[in-house]
């Protein structure tokens, strides 16, 4: 919704100057040089109906308006889906919301995206929510005008005239990535019957091959792989940690599958076990415990299959295993590693390897991503057989390592779509670019980090940015020439202290050590950080040509005290495993202590959306 701006028209004038002025040669028109039968001939017509059709746009804007009876049905706030829904009906041809109605939307020529996280009702000074069980809590929301003193972001107001309620996506005890399921959309039907075509195409005329599943960039990062630095600079390794380099001859390169087992030492952690066997003989080519450097607090026997008798016989160290796996790892062509959730055995060996095939990426879980199946299900499901069924005994890697293994070579047989089960994903912008529209959507991603290696990969133009300024920058370069811009700003949820880094591009929040560590805030840092944004909003909003719908939205809301009770629960559950009895302060868990982690997610889930469209 836009705020209304009073009526500015001057009553039309009546005098013959005037009236003889609308006469005048339409300054588009080219008159011929000759004349037939008193009849002059007229060019470019078509850039006199152009203009007739711009000027009937320009008396029928397009406008905003939110369907507030729909809203209330709904039992949640107003999705990120459906925001992301929302935009594929103004730039691509996808269907209207039933949550919000555009009144006359071919008329609106670009879209502008903010993701601003740390937006909070605080920041625009929005009324307390009302307590009363008649009001309903997802309706959307009137912004004071003007700003009363000391709000944060006064442009939202000017601007704006409501604010909408979201909810970012999640389960009862987590919440998802708001980034994420704006990028990720479900494929059409149309699309999908194409796709199924081509891939049966593909399947009967390529050569069945186990490199067709190895892990794309895209995959490695949002799936947080150790990535290595030459493939993108994305993953600062410690100095510790070895790097395996990309070589290829044009054979076809070894396959292993691995699995790593872990006990815990007084320093966290530490790889007691690793196993390697060949995808082709099958053959163990590597089995080998390892001592830890420091004292073993628990085995963890339950998961690893470690025992203090295993244990006790190992001499090989930590650094000797990794140099033997450096061996392996370092033959011509490289070769590639196949395990179940692979990212963690790499991060045990803190190795980064470049070539990777993931069991939980290439088959999924019934409920679709980003959950993942386990790989004893996956086996009984795909393979009609049970593995780590024993008990106590804990786990086996050459097990695990060889159901990894019976894995792939069954996927390999049966073809990409063997073990799916979720609508297939695509990001936003292939889906855009396949509009309808004449002439083409073209599309832009500016955000921190390097967008282009993830979610800005598909779309036409990707900017990589350091800080909120790059930002401004990189969309006012973007809007000439796109349909589609997308930007995020950060710096003011790290001054709200919400930040603590970025892994693959994702915000990550911090899990406190001391679980009962007071949250605090840094108000002059938060008010600062929020007058510069508010600067970059007008600037941007400024820059955009008539005609553009501009859309700002949080995404959530403060995840810190989510990200506490999650801890606490964490450090309990660790305990429980260690035998430790339940002590006072963080180690405890309460039937008290998951309702409030519940009620924190809920907390953390509420967001906040702005519509409007600038006029001429």
């Amino acid at each position: 919704m836009k705020r209304s701006k009073p009526s500015t028209k001057s009553p039309a004038p009546s005098s013959p100057a005037h009236k003889k002025a609308k006469m005048s040669p339409n300054p588009f028109e080219v008159l011929a040089d000759d004349t037939e039968d008193g009849w002059t001939k007229v060019e470019k017509r078509k850039a006199k109906k152009a203009k007739k059709v711009e000027a009937k746009i320009d008396a029928q804007p397009a406008r905003f308006m939110y369907n507030t009876s729909e809203i209330i049905k709904r039992t949640h706030a107003v999705g990120i889906s459906d925001v992301r829904d929302l935009i594929l009906h103004l730039v691509a041809d996808a269907p209207p919301p039933s949550w919000v109605r555009i009144e006359n939307p071919r008329s609106i020529q670009k879209v502008v995206v903010l993701l601003t996280v740390g937006l909070t009702g605080k920041s625009i000074s929005l009324p307390p929510m009302s307590t009363s069980p008649m009001d309903n809590p997802n309706v959307p929301i009137q912004i004071p005008f003007p700003s009363p003193p000391g709000t944060l972001v006064p442009f939202i107001a000017s601007k704006f005239s409501h604010a909408c309620p979201t909810r970012a996506p999640g389960e009862a005890t987590k919440m998802f990535s708001a980034l994420s399921t704006f990028f990720q959309v479900p494929v059409t039907g149309e699309e999908k019957k194409r796709r199924q075509l081509e891939r049966v195409n593909s399947e009967h005329s390529q050569e069945k091959s186990a490199l067709r599943y190895l892990l794309t960039l895209e995959q490695m990062i949002e799936n947080e792989y150790p990535v290595p630095s030459y493939m993108a600079d994305i993953f600062q390794a410690p100095e510790d940690w070895i790097e395996i380099p990309l070589i290829e001859d044009g054979g076809f390169p070894d396959i292993y599958g691995i699995d790593c087992e872990m006990c815990l030492t007084e320093d966290g952690k530490s790889l007691a076990r690793v196993c390697l066997i060949h995808y082709v003989s099958g053959k163990v080519v590597y089995d080998q415990l390892i001592k830890p450097e420091k004292p073993i607090t628990d085995y963890l026997t339950r998961w690893s299959g470690i025992t203090e008798e295993s244990i006790a016989k190992a001499t090989t160290t930590f650094a000797q295993v990794r140099e033997k796996m450096t061996e392996f790892l370092s033959t011509k062509p490289t070769p590639v590693l196949a395990g179940h959730s692979l990212e963690s055995d790499l991060r045990s060996l803190k190795m980064s390897h470049p070539r990777c095939i993931d069991t939980a990426v290439i088959y999924h879980h019934p409920r679709g991503r980003p959950l993942k199946p386990g790989l004893a299900w996956l086996t009984k499901k795909w393979c009609r057989r049970e593995i780590q069924n024993r008990g106590e005994g804990g786990h086996d890697p050459e097990e695990d390592a060889r159901a990894c293994l019976e894995l792939l070579k069954k996927k390999v047989e049966n073809g990409p779509g063997y073990g799916e089960f979720k609508t297939d994903q695509e990001s936003i912008c292939e889906r855009i670019a396949r509009s309808t529209r004449s002439g083409g959507v073209k599309t832009a991603v500016v955000d921190h980090g390097t967008p282009a290696n993830w979610h800005g990969a598909k779309a036409t133009a990707s900017v990589a940015c350091k800080t909120d300024e790059d930002v401004v920058n990189g969309v006012l370069e973007m809007i000439p020439n796109n349909h589609f811009i997308f930007g995020r700003f950060l710096e003011l949820s790290d001054a709200c202290g919400w930040i603590t880094g970025k892994t693959a591009n994702e915000v990550v929040v911090t899990e406190f050590a001391d679980a009962d560590a007071e949250i605090t805030n840094d108000p002059v840092k938060e008010a600062a950080t929020a007058a510069e944004l508010n600067s970059r909003l007008s600037r941007i909003y400024d820059a955009l040509p008539p005609r553009t719908a501009f859309i700002v939205f949080s995404g959530h809301s403060d995840p810190r005290r989510m990200t506490k009770l999650n801890s606490r629960k964490a450090a309990f559950e660790i305990a429980l495993r260690m035998g430790m009895p339940p002590a006072s302060g963080p180690a405890t868990w309460t039937a008290q202590d998951g309702r409030d982690l519940e009620s924190e997610v809920e907390l953390a889930k509420k967001g906040l959306l702005f519509l409007c469209i600038k006029d001429a």
